[in-house]
Parts: structure tokens; sequence; C-alpha cells
């Protein structure tokens, strides 16, 4: 199973859109727009803002792990 490591995050606040590169080794809790600064955080039941507000999954939860996701 290959692992995307690109995923596009939409500002829930304003729409923008930015294709970001994912940590591999690591969640991601916050993420602050660059076009109006909301401080992004994960949904609740989602393990990273990947998860929440990107078009790809967190590389443990691509993997099917949620175990050892974050």
């Amino acid at each position: 199973m290959e692992i995307i490591l690109e995923s596009t995050i939409t500002c829930p606040n304003c729409g923008h859109q930015k294709e970001e590169t994912m940590p591999n080794d690591a969640c991601q809790y916050f993420y602050e727009c660059e076009n109006c600064h909301q401080v992004l955080k994960p949904k609740e039941g989602d393990c990273c803002v990947y998860c929440s507000y990107g078009t790809k999954a967190c590389p443990p939860i691509q993997e099917g792990s949620k175990k050892n996701c974050c």
C-alpha cells in the first residue's frame, strides 16, 4: 500500500486551500490558515488536522492502524 503524504487542507473559516506535506512520524494538532490566520484543531474523533480538513488522512490512518495513530 502506497502512503500519500500530500494533502490539501481547506480552511472551514474562509475556504482557503493549500497543499501540504504531512509528517509521517508525528501528528499535526494545530494548523494556521495562511489566509485568515484561523488556527485549526482536529474535529472531535479525529486525530489530526489532516484527518479533519485534508483531502487525505494522515499516514497511520491510511495504513489502517488507529491504535498507532498519533
